[in-house]
């Protein structure tokens, strides 16, 4: 099976890949909170590993289970506060856990740059932990209420201008974007996920109601915007590495990093943009 992917198309292989995965994902964010809970969680420890896994071929001793704990605990108390079956008074737990990462590097005695890894530790949590609680935070902004419409929509939104990128960038790609970051990025490609999302924007606006039409389009700005830089800051983290991709889990797409940059960074405006302008 390995093989027959290997000689196909990257085209082909997302492709197959988003035959296979957006089913499931919509049905998990459709079905209940509790299966959207489920799905964040394993996607968000996915990735937080990925990136402690990225960080350790690079020399680095980062707490890769303790952190990912931390990123756990983060997830689970934002989705429980949020849906309202506990107060926010236990995002206080987050406080001990977190300053225990220095009491454990004390007795990490082979790490010879214990400080290093200690904010790689934090770096962890704040890069991807912190973006796909405020995932939970934006399914439940409406009086405790989960809204899978606008956590959908944002996927939508996020596949869509990547999906438009993709084609655009493949087709008409000619002006570098960020050529030292990413050689193969180009403005012609971003206009095409600009144009893409702007679409999708339009039809969420006909059938999610959730969000008023210019919400919609507000949030298709920020992830053409934010979700390229995502992407961007990415690259700059695996060039530093002098890898392609974060992993090969996922076929034509590397690991959930690769996946999910365009999110990480796009959710803290959104969220943003929703609690200023709803």
């Amino acid at each position: 099976m390995n093989e027959k992917l290997n000689n196909m198309s990257n085209l082909q292989q997302r492709v197959i890949a988003a035959i296979i995965a957006v089913p499931f994902l919509i049905f998990c964010i459709y079905y209940s909170d509790w299966t959207f809970l489920g799905l964040f969680l394993i996607i968000g420890i996915l990735a937080q590993l990925e990136f402690y896994k990225l960080l350790g071929l690079d020399g680095n001793l980062p707490l890769t289970y303790y952190g990912t704990f931390c990123g756990v605990v983060l997830h689970s108390l934002t989705f429980l506060i949020e849906k309202g079956m506990i107060p926010y008074q236990n995002y206080y737990i987050l406080s001990p856990l977190l300053a225990s990462i220095f009491f454990i590097k004390l007795y990490k005695g082979k790490d010879e740059k214990p400080f290093k890894n200690i904010a790689y530790t934090f770096l962890g949590i704040i890069y991807v932990a912190l973006p796909f609680a405020l995932v939970t935070v934006l399914a439940f902004m409406t009086n405790y209420e989960y809204s899978w419409q606008k956590v959908l929509g944002c996927l939508f939104l996020l596949w869509a201008s990547d999906t438009g990128a993709y084609f655009a960038g493949t087709k008409f790609g000619r002006t570098k974007l960020f050529e030292r970051v990413s050689p193969k990025k180009s403005w012609e490609g971003s206009l095409g996920g600009f144009a893409a999302s702007m679409i999708v924007a339009y039809i969420l606006s006909l059938y999610f109601h959730d969000l008023k039409a210019w919400q919609w389009f507000g949030v298709g700005g920020i992830i053409v915007v934010a979700g390229t830089y995502g992407d961007l800051v990415e690259s700059l983290f695996k060039r530093s590495i002098k890898i392609k991709d974060s992993a090969s889990t996922i076929p034509g797409h590397g690991g959930f990093l690769d996946r999910f940059d365009g999110l990480l960074l796009s959710v803290p405006f959104i969220i943003t943009f929703l609690k200023l302008f709803s």
